[in-house]
């Protein structure tokens, strides 16, 4: 780290806490050149992640957008809204951890059922109903045959 004072590049770290609910952390350095003290945040970068949708155009990952849905699709179910935001958290967590920075709402949309499949049988139905634009009731129903038979 550059010292602000002198430009020297190199510090030591005197002093470190996390700050911001373990968001950031807080350094104070001292400069090893002219021994002046200054302080330095440290958080994680975060990446934006663009979904492709299916007409090709692009939009940042709205993570309130997941919420909504995974709502809707639990509605008047015993589901409770900390379900919803861990199932979301670890969404989320696996497309940061994916080295795409571009995903398809068709993932998206896969994982959400993934999720909602071992939250709510009746949960999943709705969001799959809703999600795959089913043609006719024999397409529901495959949907629904195949599902029972993965059970």
């Amino acid at each position: 780290m550059k010292c602000p004072f002198c430009g020297y590049e190199e510090s030591k770290v005197i002093d470190s806490r996390p700050t911001d609910e373990g968001e950031r952390i807080r350094r104070r350095r001292e400069c090893i050149n002219c021994a002046k003290r200054f302080t330095t945040y440290e958080i994680i970068e975060s990446v934006p992640i663009l979904v492709v949708k299916k007409d090709k155009s692009r939009e940042a990952f709205d993570r309130d957008k997941l919420i909504r849905g995974m709502v809707r699709a639990c509605e008047k179910r015993h589901v409770s809204m900390d379900t919803i935001e861990n199932a979301v958290n670890e969404i989320e967590v696996s497309l940061q951890n994916s080295l795409d920075r571009e995903v398809s709402s068709v993932r998206i949309g896969e994982l959400v059922m993934e999720k909602l499949k071992e939250i709510d049988e009746v949960a999943y139905v709705r969001f799959a109903s809703v999600y795959k634009h089913f043609k006719d009731v024999n397409a529901f129903m495959d949907e629904l045959s195949s599902f029972l038979e993965q059970k």
